[in-house]
């Protein structure tokens, strides 16, 4: 069964343009992953600043491997969160 990961993420809109850049980095580097089915970046239409992300990797075995990712720890941790002033993360196992 796959694991798909939904996160939500804000940051403000001074800072889109960084928060973007990085988050299509995180996108190139996680669809080379052997595990990853999908990443899929999406920029929040009526909401500056709103980002969407849908992620599925093959398990949650997968998901832990990309979190374990080099390019995560730089693009994501490093880089992306202390922009945020939001995020919120969702878990699910692909029906």
């Amino acid at each position: 069964m796959a694991y798909a990961v939904v996160a939500h993420y804000r940051c403000a809109p001074a800072d889109a343009d960084t928060v973007r850049a990085a988050l299509l980095r995180a996108r190139e580097a996680t669809r080379a992953e052997p595990a990853n089915l999908r990443y899929e970046v999406h920029a929040v239409a009526d909401e500056p600043g709103g980002f969407l992300l849908y992620e599925c990797y093959d398990d949650a075995a997968g998901f832990a491997a990309h979190k374990a990712a080099p390019h995560f720890q730089e693009e994501i941790v490093e880089a992306v969160w202390p922009l945020l002033t939001e995020r919120s993360v969702t878990f699910a196992d692909v029906l």
